[in-house]
């Protein structure tokens, strides 16, 4: 048996012990001040609606419908034979259950009317027995029943919204990772094959050179994907870090672009989500000029460290060429081939997750036209601390 089932059990168990001892005591009570004819209706209704309680969560709906009716039932009867007030402090405790339970755990409406309904029952007490404590002490339960079941209600909601905001968060870092990855690697897999297309026309010699460049690039592809499933699986990840640059830079330049490191900072005291977002920013803008400024002959990353920042700037040299068709999408306006600007000027899945990086550290991203040629994407993120 599962944890929670046993503390459930153990719970009711309590509660039922809790109801036994409210039914004894509350008989002993009238049998000593009205007679001993008079306890066994309060004590038999108390039992009912006890009873009810302990089975309520097979059903919260009928369990409290039931309840609330032979608690009104027995108001009625007091209200025509002379017996004590109904309903009685013990019948008032298992009603108290059952509302919270209704209130807790039932559709809005539905727990409303539970509620209302368990209100009217004691406005009837108090009809039927003016002048009696016993309709007081059933308000002040139906007030706590409210009131408790209201709260657990809140904090549920609270629950799940938070667990499904982590939810929405796990979903678009897993959709980061996958366009970080896939996006890189199967661009540079593209461009291996346009490549081998071209050497075989030309010299099929060299055929064998380029199959093997496909396969290098493949392999890395499935080993960054493997990298991935890790990050999944894994509760403490390696992050990918500044470290890795060089790497990035000579895979770019594997395709015949240049690419130009400037760093002018300290990434060794760096906290590991800046060294991380670094590395990826840096990737996703060599993964757009690869694939979306096929004129860009050179590119330039600048890496500056300020007090309280870390600066990148990503820039290439491609010319501006004119634009061809479009098509609207949710993201903005996006060319079919190359845009207005130098091609990959788009605000595509990209573009928008670094943007969500930066936003959730506190930076800020900006992309557009550098002035004459070329495109730039300038980030910046905070570093928590000064130099």
């Amino acid at each position: 048996m599962r944890v929670p089932d046993r503390f459930r059990v153990a719970a009711d168990a309590g509660l039922g012990a809790v109801f036994a001892v409210a039914v004894a005591f509350q008989a002993y009570q009238v049998a000593g001040s009205w007679g001993a004819e008079h306890w066994p209706f309060g004590a038999a209704v108390a039992v009912w609606v006890c009873a009810l309680a302990l089975v309520r969560r097979r059903d919260p709906l009928w369990t409290a419908v039931a309840g609330l009716a032979v608690a009104a039932l027995a108001v009625l009867v007091t209200r025509f034979v002379h017996l004590p007030a109904e309903p009685s402090p013990a019948a008032s405790l298992g009603l108290a259950v059952l509302v919270g339970s209704a209130v807790r755990t039932l559709p809005v409406r539905t727990a409303c009317a539970v509620a209302v309904a368990g209100l009217a029952v004691v406005a009837g007490g108090f009809l039927a027995g003016p002048g009696s404590a016993v309709p007081v002490l059933s308000g002040l339960f139906w007030l706590a029943a409210l009131v408790a079941g209201a709260g657990l209600r809140l904090l549920a909601v609270r629950r799940r919204t938070v667990a499904e905001r982590i939810r929405r968060a796990e979903r678009l870092e897993l959709a980061r990772e996958l366009h970080d990855v896939v996006a890189h690697h199967v661009t540079s897999i593209v461009l291996q094959a346009q490549a081998a297309q071209l050497v075989t026309a030309k010299h099929p010699e060299k055929a064998a050179g380029s199959l093997a460049g496909i396969e290098t690039a493949g392999s890395e592809a499935l080993a960054a994907t493997r990298h991935v499933v890790g990050l999944l699986r894994d509760a403490a990840p390696a992050a990918e870090g500044h470290e890795r640059l060089g790497e990035l830079i000579e895979g770019f330049e594997s395709h015949g672009r240049r690419a130009h490191l400037r760093l002018d900072a300290e990434p060794a005291g760096w906290p590991p989500q800046v060294s991380s977002t670094v590395y990826r920013i840096v990737r996703e803008a060599l993964t757009n000029v690869s694939r979306h400024a096929p004129h860009a002959r050179a590119v330039t990353i600048g890496i500056t460290q300020h007090e309280r920042t870390v600066t990148v700037e990503v820039e290439d040299d491609a010319p501006r060429v004119p634009a061809r068709r479009y098509r609207r999408t949710g993201y903005g306006l996006i060319g079919h081939g190359l845009t207005g600007l130098n091609g990959y000027g788009r605000a595509g899945y990209g573009l928008i997750g670094m943007r969500e990086r930066l936003e959730a550290l506190g930076g800020t991203l900006t992309a557009g036209p550098r002035p004459g040629s070329g495109w730039s994407v300038r980030a910046t993120i905070p570093t928590g601390g000064r130099r």
